[in-house]
């Protein structure tokens, strides 16, 4: 479902309070799957600074004047070699979810980067696993691989596909 009013944005560090702001209701929704703990006065307290000084390519999403969520992206060379991109974090806030902001969002983000793109989903996290095969298969046309693999003792499943450039036009 497409939202004609969504705007995303891409930040720097003159946005880190809005960003480190979010990442308390994302840690909050990941501490289910994650066993995260807060700190000493209630917060997660997430050190955003990483995010800067390790290059990622972060974005804002709005729907009209509401925060919606945000995503990182970064390389997956690590996994994929050079050149390839990873969706490092994503998060759709609550009120936002099964709204297809979501889709909209990670279809905008790989429209920009033509090339071989990751996304690694935490199999616990229930939602995240059939969101992302969806919204991937339906970006790819089914042209995407899945594989599982267990990374420090828990079970992820990576989904690989290409973006061309002009592929997934919204």
């Amino acid at each position: 479902m497409p939202v004609s009013d969504l705007s995303i944005v891409r930040i720097g560090p003159e946005s880190d309070d809005i960003l480190r702001n979010l990442f308390e209701h994302y840690l909050h929704d990941m501490s289910e799957w994650f066993l995260f703990d807060t700190k000493a006065d209630g917060r997660y307290a997430f050190d955003t600074s990483i995010i800067w000084e390790r290059g990622y390519a972060a974005y804002l999403a709005r729907v009209g004047d509401a925060l919606a969520g945000f995503a990182l992206i970064g390389s997956a060379a690590e996994w994929l070699g050079e050149g390839t991109h990873d969706v490092d974090e994503f998060f759709v806030l609550r009120r936002f979810r099964r709204s297809g902001i979501g889709e909209q969002m990670a279809r905008q983000l790989w429209s920009e980067r033509p090339g071989e793109w990751l996304v690694r989903a935490f199999v616990a996290n229930a939602p995240a696993v059939p969101f992302w095969r969806s919204a991937i298969a339906r970006y790819s046309n089914g042209a995407f691989r899945e594989e599982r693999r267990m990374v420090n003792g828990h079970p992820w499943i990576y989904f690989r596909f290409a973006v061309t450039p002009n592929d997934g036009s919204t």
